[in-house]
């Protein structure tokens, strides 16, 4: 078992990913915590977590998993990835309950796209990771359900367990070759935090608030109803993004909003039904998550 599971170690690293030892049988870290860290070996100049002790050194990790039946790690930033989480319904008890593949696949779809063909695996639990290369110069990090229900990424800060791993649910299985596809455009641009807005002065009345959330309105719509085909809907989503914290800071009714939004989508080509389903879910994610104003345009 230790050979088998070190062999799926030095595979994964001879592709460029960076590998560490999970518990035998499970999917969490066999590394040390910060708290019983004797400040020794590769921590003696502080202590160093999973994505930094992660590695694609052949001697380093026959090291390693020559110890113990390991699982393995990879850790998605240092390695390049950005994996996407189609999970598979908790309640396995309601059949016509659509999937995580399922909800990509309809993205995709809508988004005028086939699903990527790219490296994938099967989980434990009967999910798929699909594997993409990030963008360069670009840090994406981890996401839940902002893609999609049931559809989550790992990138820095995250990690998925490699094909080859074994757990009580059933092993992780890898369904096709070893290449790593780009990350479409169009999912990028869903995952790629907006751009932040030029910063008022922290001394700003409520008129200039008013008046910038104005002309973010005006540029955000502008930019909805010129998206091309294939980008429409994710120009939908990070705008309602964007404008959902002037929702959440009064400076905008959400009424405008969505009535400003959704005649841009529908001018852009979608459908009513698509633009009211955007928009609900990411003003949704936005006023919640932007209950308190950081500075004028955080």
């Amino acid at each position: 078992m230790n050979e088998h599971l070190m062999h799926a170690a030095l595979d994964a690293a001879a592709r460029g990913w960076h590998v560490f030892p999970l518990r035998p049988g499970t999917k969490r870290p066999a590394l040390h915590g910060e708290q019983s860290c004797a400040g020794t070996g590769p921590c003696a100049g502080g202590h160093q977590k999973w994505e930094q002790r992660a590695t694609t050194d052949p001697y380093r990790i026959r090291a390693a998993w020559s110890q113990a039946p390991f699982n393995v790690g990879i850790a998605t930033g240092p390695s390049g990835l950005v994996v996407v989480d189609l999970d598979v319904p908790k309640d396995k008890g309601s059949s016509d309950a659509p999937d995580g593949a399922a909800i990509f696949g309809a993205l995709c779809e809508r988004a005028g796209h086939a699903v990527p063909a790219t490296y994938r695996t099967r989980t434990a639990s009967g999910g798929i990771h699909l594997y993409f290369t990030a963008p360069t110069g670009i840090r994406l990090t981890n996401t839940a359900g902002t893609v999609g229900e049931l559809v989550d990424t790992r990138a820095w800060g995250g990690y998925v367990v490699a094909a080859g791993s074994l757990t009580p649910a059933g092993p992780y299985e890898a369904l096709c070759g070893p290449v790593a596809a780009p990350l479409p455009g169009w999912l990028q641009s869903i995952l790629q935090p907006a751009l932040r807005a030029p910063q008022a002065p922290s001394v700003a009345a409520t008129t200039q608030s008013s008046r910038y959330a104005d002309v973010a309105l005006t540029a955000e719509t502008r930019n909805v109803a010129t998206a091309q085909p294939g980008a429409r809907e994710a120009a939908l989503f990070r705008a309602a993004r964007a404008l959902g914290r002037f929702v959440a800071w009064s400076d905008l009714p959400r009424h405008v909003v969505e009535q400003a939004l959704q005649e841009a989508g529908e001018a852009a080509g979608l459908s009513a039904s698509e633009c009211r389903s955007t928009l609900r879910s990411a003003l949704n994610w936005s006023i919640t998550h932007n209950q308190q104003r950081r500075g004028n345009a955080a």
